[in-house]
């Protein structure tokens, strides 16, 4: 089900028929965490988005009692500043969204934020660790990039792998004829100068990566290894009803 598309009567008897008969509690809310930031001059600006909306949408097919939320689709972007169509909310700003967006939710058995953007991590963690200390039910996934073996440049962003991605999910939005390799800097160099001066500083084109080899079918096997680990992490973390009927 995707809560945007239902009625407030709708997921409440959703509710009722996704609980577990093991004591497990539904539904459980995926909210897709993406940006609106530059992904050098061959991906979309919304390139995080689409990613964290496909691994979700993906996931409420692949186990019981998941619902599909709204997506949060600018988030904490700052590294990008100086390029054009880049918008962000700030760490702060971020954190404070999905704090709100969860105390909201007391009606689910629980959220799990869908990260595509490495650049939410501090914000979400922060939020995870209140609505912990609150007592309510959240988890936050990120996708765990492969490591290059090939010997090219760190894929942090708009190379091979998120190319890889973005051809498998939406290949019309990729132009690859625009697709230009990043600074060859190895990561232990390149990340003090990105975190302190953003990735313009070190980058102009903004690519940090090399989307050489870049493949839809390479991009599905990797779709397919998040959605296993995003399902698996779900079902480790899924909370419990201590006392079921």
């Amino acid at each position: 089900m995707r809560l945007g598309e239902a009625t407030s009567g709708e997921v409440r008897q959703a509710a009722t028929v996704m609980a577990g008969d093991d004591g497990t509690l539904s539904p459980i809310v995926l909210i897709p965490v993406g940006s609106t930031e530059q992904h050098g001059p061959h991906l979309p600006l919304n390139t995080d988005t689409l990613i964290a909306e496909e691994i979700a949408g993906r996931a409420i097919h692949r186990t019981d009692g998941l619902m599909l939320g709204p997506t949060i689709s600018v988030s904490a972007s700052g590294e990008h500043a100086g390029f054009a169509g880049t918008l962000s909310i700030g760490t702060e700003v971020m954190s404070q969204v999905a704090i709100e967006l969860g105390r909201s939710a007391d009606w689910a058995a629980g959220i799990v934020f869908v990260n595509g953007h490495g650049g939410n991590h501090a914000a979400l963690k922060q939020a995870v660790a209140t609505l912990t200390y609150e007592r309510r039910p959240v988890l936050s996934w990120s996708p765990r990039w492969p490591k290059r073996t090939d010997g090219g440049p760190p894929d942090l962003h708009a190379g091979r792998i998120e190319t890889s991605l973005m051809l498998a999910i939406d290949p019309g939005l990729v132009r690859l004829e625009r697709a230009t390799a990043g600074p060859d800097t190895p990561l232990d160099q390149l990340l003090p100068a990105l975190r302190a001066h953003g990735v313009m500083n070190v980058s102009t084109s903004g690519v940090l990566g090399d989307p050489e080899g870049a493949s839809g079918n390479e991009g599905e096997r990797f779709i397919n290894d998040f959605v296993a680990d995003l399902v698996h992490e779900i079902e480790a973390w899924r909370p419990i009803d201590p006392t079921p009927i």
